[in-house]
């Protein structure tokens, strides 16, 4: 079992950021800088083709660590990042733009569903390793509450099957804007947490019905979707229920309501 290596720390406007390796994957953990032991800890995705630190996946960490206490962790997903892309992250990379720019829109949905298939099976081994190592620091510990705050698009292609296999995650916010299938679909419905999906209403590659098809199928119980106007690069998010995961994992020194 691996261990959690720091490679550089820096800190801002009251927030500690520590670079990590464990194993050969690179993360990056965000937490109060006046410490705040087992404090809820968020698992956030980054989207296709951006990495662990890309700007509004940044933001969003800071918000939780500012507003409400909580440790952030992310880490780059294979062939992204700080990470080599193998001989098949080249060869679909180089697949989808000349799938693109002839226009074959059956053949771009092909190649990304089975591309995020494969990058999910690397991915989801990962996490549990990346949180199983997490868990071995002090302040963190077995006690902290877990969500995952995964962004749109691979953040929530790579975290639905995550939560549908991973017990410690206990509520989890997910987003459209990718093309879903079948194996997505089994996934949520294997998910029994407190859900909230943001969905970019006008997204030009992806139909918006398989999209709410995968909302219809996760099992949760408590699950509510917010859809706003524009498509997955050009949208402002309205009407968010910032205090979710909050209320879920509970603010520092508090439970959950």
């Amino acid at each position: 079992m691996h261990s959690v290596r720091f490679t550089a720390e820096t800190s801002s406007n009251g927030v500690l950021e520590r670079d990590f390796i464990v194993g050969e994957v690179p993360g990056v953990l965000w937490s109060p800088v006046s410490g705040s032991d087992h404090a809820p800890l968020v698992l956030m995705g980054h989207g296709g083709g951006l990495h662990k630190k890309a700007p509004e996946l940044m933001a969003r960490a800071h918000e939780n660590v500012t507003t409400w206490g909580f440790t952030v962790a992310a880490i780059d997903a294979p062939g992204h990042g700080d990470r080599p892309r193998t001989a098949e992250d080249e060869q679909v990379r180089a697949d989808l733009r000349q799938a693109m720019l002839a226009g074959e829109t059956e053949r771009v949905e092909s190649i990304s569903v089975h591309y995020g298939i494969s990058l999910a099976e690397r991915a989801v081994p990962e996490w549990q390793a990346t949180l199983d190592a997490l868990q071995k620091l002090p302040e963190i510990g077995t006690e902290a509450p877990i969500g995952y705050g995964g962004g749109i698009t691979l953040g929530t292609a790579i975290g639905i099957p995550l939560t549908a296999i991973e017990p410690r995650i206990t509520a989890a916010i997910f987003g459209g804007g990718f093309f879903v299938h079948e194996a997505l679909i089994e996934a949520a419905r294997r998910i029994t947490v407190p859900i909230q999906f943001l969905l970019p209403w006008d997204d030009e590659h992806v139909d918006r019905q398989s999209t709410l098809a995968l909302f219809d199928a996760f099992a949760s119980t408590e699950k509510t979707l917010h859809a706003n106007p524009g498509d997955h690069r050009n949208i402002r998010w309205y009407g968010l229920d910032h205090g979710f995961l909050a209320r879920h994992l509970g603010r520092v020194g508090t439970s959950p309501a």
